[in-house]
């Protein structure tokens, strides 16, 4: 598309510099490997070592109930157990993978890429957005992928409960919190000038932040402190929403066979559960319901897109050469 003078257009110029980061992003093998193979790594961390973990856990909980676990309530518990992880994972996602997204504007600092824009008729905000599309797309396809995945691994172990309504649902949060993680990430990002400052914060967020979001345990198995912190993470509600959508099928089925075999005590066993694993929310004293939860992703959402209008002229900076290379220059420049 060209305007009337037959320049191209800023939407044009947009989707050229979209495209352009993509090609950057898949050329470049070992991260695109690497960018993919975090989330199933963790998938495979689980499945090895801590689904028996978990579900040790749940037994402890039967015991205390005196509750005897038949293979019916073991088949429940066991997808309730398997829902709870891979949704903490795929939430998980929608972060570390953005993170890693971020890397494509960081070496165009780096390497100078962003002088030869600064030097060119690009208008800066279509520069500045095409990062975000960018960010956003990739991290999605990557997070569709890990679904895809972890819904095979649940019809192969006979535990897939989804309709089609659920699977619009999960998709849909998925989505949503995309958006979310797209515009904390790039936001931190956009202030990282070098690789390797970039491969030190990843390292180091992606780490942390599995446990501030609760994707590897409950946040009331953290002190107190820590899960005031977490409240304030956009990713915390992400994580809930996405378990929300994943678990409510389960919880219900386990529901139903609580109510069928009338167990004494299977209304306390499903709070002891849902509790336990994080199904709910709760801050400062107060439960967050998941609509609750969506509008305090809103209300992130919000937030970051006004502190990056703000703070994306970074994503498109020139950095300066340095000293030592401009006397450098100036010493080899003929006379």
């Amino acid at each position: 598309m060209k305007t009337d003078n037959g320049k191209p257009s800023g939407a044009s110029i947009f989707f050229q510099l979209t495209h352009r980061h993509f090609l950057v992003f898949f050329k470049n093998k070992i991260r695109l490997m690497y960018t993919l193979l975090v989330p199933v790594i963790i998938f495979c961390v689980y499945i090895l070592f801590l689904r028996d973990l978990e579900l040790m856990t749940v037994d402890n909980t039967l015991l205390s109930l005196n509750i005897v676990k038949d293979e019916r309530l073991a088949k429940s518990i066991t997808t309730l157990v398997d829902s709870w992880m891979l949704s903490g994972i795929a939430a998980l996602s929608t972060i570390t993978v953005s993170l890693q997204t971020n890397n494509v504007f960081v070496e165009d600092k780096q390497n100078g890429v962003n002088r030869d824009f600064a030097s060119s008729p690009i208008p800066r905000g279509a520069l500045i957005g095409s990062y975000f599309l960018f960010n956003f797309l990739v991290t999605l396809l990557i997070c569709i992928a890990y679904l895809l995945i972890c819904f095979v691994y649940l019809l192969c172990m006979g535990e897939f409960m989804l309709n089609f309504v659920d699977l619009l649902a999960v998709l849909g949060i998925l989505v949503y919190t995309t958006v979310s993680s797209t515009l904390m990430t790039v936001f931190i990002c956009s202030y990282i000038k070098t690789e390797g400052t970039m491969a030190s914060l990843v390292a180091v967020f992606s780490t942390a932040v599995g446990f501030l979001i609760g994707a590897y345990m409950p946040l009331g198995m953290l002190p107190g402190w820590v899960q005031t912190f977490c409240a304030f993470i956009p990713g915390t509600y992400a994580c809930s929403l996405l378990r929300y959508s994943f678990m409510a099928k389960p919880v219900a089925v386990l529901s139903g066979y609580v109510a069928e075999m009338g167990i004494a005590d299977g209304s306390l066993l499903i709070e002891e559960l849902t509790g336990s694993f994080g199904y709910r929310l709760s801050f400062f004293g107060v439960s967050v319901d998941p609509s609750y939860q969506a509008l305090a992703t809103a209300a992130f959402i919000v937030i970051f897109l006004a502190l990056n209008f703000v703070s994306g002229k970074n994503l498109a900076s020139v950095l300066g050469m340095g000293k030592k290379k401009q006397r450098k220059e100036r010493a080899e420049k003929p006379v």
